[in-house]
């Protein structure tokens, strides 16, 4: 059985099935579950009473014409006090009503998506399985410096300066640093555009609505940059804005598939994070991003999703970097995915992999929240698919491209990179 969105009918039919396909996201739904049908339970009977209410009140008024041609006046106006009885009585169950409902939806966008059945079993990243890895590893000399001291060895990112401009995990690339970051930039660009997507321009912050739309609200509020005043968010990825441009649309289906890709700087607080994990371009509080997202009909997203994978490979591939996809399992999945693969590249200079890039089809669960629809053969509308892949974020491209291209003599620059960048050596 596949429940791409929780609906009320999916909750429903089948509470069992539901509590147990989310204990794979290691989600215990089963009290929640209870409480929206509870909650449910006490609408629909809500509902029942309102409408016979509803239904006393026209059959009275009716009458009430009638009693009065026939000169009834005392009954017409004993009929006139049940209405008006019965108006309170409905505007107590309207308010009943609205309560049930906000509390539905309250229970309802506090359940993360349901796992695909292909998500392993796992709690966390040491559970991921590797499906694919590829490249050459790097053989480095004995003195090899990480992407930090390489970075302050050739000037081309300052970290201190950031700090005191802004604080840490806002670095100022320089120089050929910022021209190697400008042409990772427009090599992803361009290779995004030549695979098929359009590309688009979004805005940096996003309303409330939009946040929501993708799942980031209320999930990640606290992960997010938020301008209180006008309460706007600025975006974590350019994900929400480029998905969030087909909120409220009815798409046709000969339309389909909807192939995006956008660059944007992204903006993460990464609240806790400390030691090895964030040194130099490991963890960053900005950092620039080339996005690929997908629009498509539910039968055809698996396939969407093999193609962006795809296209991601093609990306290290082409950059000359060890690499490997990872498929997360239920306990490392975001909040939205119904099924995610993580690109890793390996980082000579400190020995350990490096994720740059999450595909992950969400099904129609952010569609549902966006109202993202399409329109088939018959004039029917479904909601749609989306799906969306990094391709690629640069921080850790970079730190691996620093650090597995350094030579006695400088670092070298991948060849697909040159034309981008005007140079062959830093």
């Amino acid at each position: 059985m596949n429940f791409s969105m929780l609906t009320l009918k999916v909750i429903n039919d089948n509470p069992e099935e539901v509590v147990q396909r989310l204990s794979k996201k290691h989600f215990d739904a089963k009290d929640t579950v209870s409480q929206i049908i509870a909650s449910d339970e006490i609408r629909r009977s809500t509902q029942t009473s309102l409408d016979t209410i509803l239904g006393e009140i026209n059959a009275l008024s009716r009458s009430i014409g009638f009693l009065m041609k026939e000169g009834k006046k005392e009954e017409a106006a004993t009929a006139r006090e049940k209405v008006v009885a019965l108006k309170e009585s409905a505007k107590q169950l309207e308010e009943a009503l609205k309560a049930a409902a906000t509390k539905i939806e309250e229970l309802l966008v506090t359940v993360p998506n349901l796992p695909h059945e292909s998500v392993p079993e796992g709690k966390g990243a040491d559970d991921n399985v590797v499906e694919k890895t590829g490249g050459v590893m790097p053989v480095l000399s004995e003195d090899a410096l990480p992407h930090w001291e390489l970075a302050k060895k050739y000037d081309l990112i300052d970290f201190e300066l950031g700090v005191k401009i802004t604080g840490a995990g806002f670095p100022v690339y320089k120089g050929k640093g910022a021209r190697l970051q400008r042409a990772l930039i427009n090599f992803f660009l361009d290779s995004a555009r030549d695979a098929g997507f359009l590309e688009v321009q979004p805005p940096y912050v996003v309303n409330s609505d939009s946040g929501f739309g993708t799942g980031q609200l209320p999930d990640k509020e606290g992960q997010m940059y938020h301008a209180t005043l006008d309460d706007l968010y600025l975006i974590p990825t350019a994900e929400v804005p480029v998905t969030n441009m087909y909120r409220d649309v009815i798409i046709d289906e000969k339309e389909l598939p909807l192939k995006n890709t956008a660059y944007s700087a992204c903006f993460r607080r990464e609240a806790g994070s400390y030691g090895k994990d964030v040194r130099g371009l490991n963890r960053l509080h900005q950092f620039d991003k080339v996005e690929i997202v997908c629009i498509d009909k539910p039968e055809h997203s698996y396939e969407r999703l093999e193609e962006m994978v795809r296209h991601v490979e093609s990306l290290v591939e082409k950059l000359e970097l060890p690499w490997r996809i990872l498929r997360l399992c239920g306990g490392d999945m975001s909040f939205t995915s119904a099924l995610t693969f993580d690109f890793e590249v390996y980082s000579a200079a400190q020995q350990r992999w490096l994720e740059v890039s999450s595909v992950s089809n969400f099904e129609n669960f952010q569609a549902n929240r966006l109202k993202c629809r399409y329109r088939d053969a018959d004039r029917k509308t479904q909601l749609c698919h989306t799906l969306n892949g990094s391709a690629l974020a640069l921080p850790r491209i970079m730190a691996a491209l620093l650090e597995n291209n350094q030579t006695p003599s400088g670092i070298r620059i991948p060849e697909v990179l040159v034309p981008y960048c005007g140079f062959t050596s830093i």
